[in-house]
């Protein structure tokens, strides 16, 4: 399956394992041809450079099974040369500190996505866990026009509803939501209304289904077939072009590291986020999606649902290379003066 350029493409829209190889191996025999990887939480710009240079020895030691990709056209010769090509993604915006100008640094580091907010308020926007949520602030607009003009993709998995309704009317560009999903399935701060995800879809926005058992419906014991059947009722909501897969995986991480998530150096007191002081670590996977040799698993049950083979094939991987087709490069002169 690693060598396999006969299957539809495959691409998981996020993931944030302890990376090794064991897991790249895992991702060539799954069959991906690209993965959108975590390297920021709530790293300042110094530290997410630190994380990009460990990545550029795992590109040096295993260039067999993993490439950089920059652009879509990346995806597609690392397919051809049975390599997984690697998206880099930030899910808060501290690596850009309070300088707008780190904007375009990070897109010229190959950084693709980045999120207004993780969880809390940020310079940007406010994030679910906040109770109130005041929207898009001052330099959020700012930062906004700007990853529009250089092709970073703006990403609100982790932030309240009306900063991520405000960022889907204020970008010029499709936005995405690269892992939730619909809060009438699951009802979890971190999962998306319908509103939002309406208006996601109208606007060519992408929604990454997530794996997490937090976001699930019975969590770690939600069962393959129910989750196949909620893609196939978002489908018949927003359309099936504007779907995917964003696992959410956190393979062999340590507990710590979920602390990290939560609490990054806002707080000195233990924040469980969508765990629970019963449930402080991370949950289990659900049994029928372990690891990135699973996808074929979803693959099947959406074809047991109903999905064609062709719709099937552009939620597990060709809706993304669209949209990166279409999101990570500088915007063109004709949108830039129309905006």
């Amino acid at each position: 399956m690693g060598n396999d350029r006969t299957h539809p493409f495959r691409i998981d829209g996020l993931q944030y394992n302890n990376w090794s190889e064991k897991i790249f191996r895992q991702w060539r025999e799954g069959g991906l041809d690209a993965v959108h990887v975590t390297i920021a939480y709530h790293e300042n710009f110094r530290e997410m450079v630190q994380v990009i240079e460990r990545w550029n020895r795992w590109f040096e030691t295993f260039p067999e099974l993993i490439v950089l990709a920059r652009g879509a056209d990346d995806v597609r010769r690392a397919r051809e040369e049975g390599r997984t090509a690697v998206v880099f993604g930030c899910q808060n915006p501290s690596p850009i500190e309070d300088d707008i100008g780190l904007v375009e640094v990070l897109h010229t580091l190959g950084v693709r996505f980045m999120q207004l907010t993780y969880n809390n308020q940020s310079l940007l926007a406010s994030g679910c866990y906040e109770a109130n949520d005041g929207g898009v602030t001052r330099m959020g607009r700012e930062v906004i026009r700007e990853m529009n003009r250089v092709g970073l993709v703006i990403d609100m998995s982790h932030s309240g509803e009306r900063s991520t309704l405000e960022a889907i009317e204020l970008s010029r560009r499709p936005i995405v939501v690269s892992h939730a999903n619909p809060h009438a399935w699951a009802p979890a701060l971190r999962n998306k209304s319908d509103t939002v995800i309406k208006a996601l879809a109208a606007s060519g926005g992408m929604l990454g289904f997530s794996l997490y058992p937090h976001h699930l419906k019975d969590k770690s014991a939600c069962r393959l077939e129910a989750f196949c059947e909620m893609v196939a009722r978002t489908a018949e909501l927003a359309g099936v072009e504007s779907l995917g897969i964003g696992s959410d995986l956190c393979q062999d991480q340590p507990d710590s590291v979920v602390q990290w998530m939560r609490m990054g150096r806002y707080t000195k007191r233990m924040d469980y986020g969508e765990g629970s002081a019963a449930q402080p670590g991370f949950p289990p996977q659900p049994d029928w999606f372990r690891d990135s040799r699973d996808m074929a698993r979803i693959e099947a049950g959406l074809r047991a649902v109903g999905f064609s083979e062709r719709d099937t094939a552009m939620v597990l991987g060709e809706n993304w290379l669209r949209f990166f087709e279409a999101g990570f490069g500088p915007m063109q002169a004709e949108t830039r003066e129309a905006a």
